[in-house]
């Protein structure tokens, strides 16, 4: 039996439409809202209502890109939780009434899921199991994942996100917004021993980055301008690779625990070039398998949507019309 889902990502600042078929991506179209670079962050009601004036044409583009046709279309999915929950509300209504119009089901989708599921779009592919380092602007999790279908988070942060970090150390080096590229890459002209960071100890698996922020706050407060333009690039590289060493060894620690040596990364944060290096670095190290997304399957992104899609349209979890969005749920 052929597949073909409509996939539609809103649970942020990106408006998001794929098309896939038989477990493949024939078109993954992405608008990014530029307006909250001026405000350093993103504003609810700003990323509502641009999501409204630019959903149609980015599906629309989705569809002249892909050659697919509208009435080839099975079901339409959409990203259910977590995120901003007006934005979740318009790509949710639109799939709903969407797929009513057409008489066909919908798949609301977990979007932390769905970046786990990223590293399955494209070849090589891991097999299961495997264990996912997922970093975004709000999560940190590591995960062990059975099946598509079958996930099991083994560590997350306690406090603040990876991503998060990264951002507000961007905002104290007073860097334009998004501060995590701009991290990434004056840290690639930097020393990354310059300066020491704290590094909490957290037990288990999980992660905690509030102290990294406060360390770097008070380390930064004794410094004058002057002092941080002439080191801002020792200063990203040290920052940069705190995180990096927080997030590979507790993922060092998941694969001993697990015995699984097959290893992802997913999320945002997944596209520091940094991070990418650090996982390649520690794989060759110690007899890893890893697999790393194309940048475009990194960032929020419907392909990502429309791959934990066709999974649980193989498995009929279909939502239901009473199906709401959640600005948080569990994973």
């Amino acid at each position: 039996m052929s597949i073909t889902l409509l996939a539609i990502e809103s649970s942020c600042d990106e408006t998001s439409a794929s098309i896939l078929k038989d477990g493949n991506i024939y078109s993954n179209v992405i608008y990014t809202q530029k307006i909250h670079e001026q405000y350093g962050g993103v504003i609810p009601e700003s990323a509502s209502r641009l999501h409204s004036q630019h959903i149609l044409p980015v599906v629309e583009e989705a569809y002249k890109q892909s050659g697919i046709l509208k009435h080839q279309v099975d079901a339409v999915a959409y990203t259910q939780s977590p995120g901003l929950i007006g934005s979740l509300m318009v790509g949710a209504c639109f799939a709903k009434s969407y797929a009513y119009a057409l008489g066909i089901p919908t798949i609301a989708v977990h979007h932390m899921q769905a970046h786990v599921l990223a590293n399955l779009i494209e070849d090589p592919k891991p097999s299961f199991p495997f264990l996912c380092l997922t970093v975004s602007g709000g999560h940190t999790q590591i995960v062990q994942v059975n099946s598509p279908i079958d996930m099991n988070v083994l560590g997350e942060t306690i406090d603040d996100a990876a991503g998060e970090a990264f951002d507000k150390a961007a905002k104290m080096l007073k860097l334009p917004y998004p501060g995590g590229p701009q991290i990434d890459q004056l840290a690639a002209k930097g020393n990354p021993n310059a300066f020491a960071f704290a590094k909490p100890q957290i037990p288990d698996l999980n992660f905690s980055f509030s102290g990294l922020k406060t360390s770097i706050l008070y380390f930064l407060q004794k410094q004058d301008d002057e002092f941080i333009s002439q080191h801002l690039a020792d200063l990203c590289a040290s920052i940069q690779a705190t995180i990096i060493d927080i997030l590979m060894k507790k993922l060092k620690k998941a694969v001993i625990q697990t015995g699984i040596k097959q290893v992802c990364i997913a999320g945002g944060v997944s596209a520091n070039k940094g991070l990418r290096l650090a996982l390649q670095d520690f794989s060759q190290r110690h007899g890893w398998t890893y697999y790393i997304p194309s940048f475009e399957y990194c960032t929020d992104n419907a392909g990502m949507i429309a791959m934990a899609a066709y999974y649980k349209f193989l498995n009929q979890d279909f939502a239901n019309w009473e199906t709401t969005p959640s600005a948080r749920s569990a994973f």
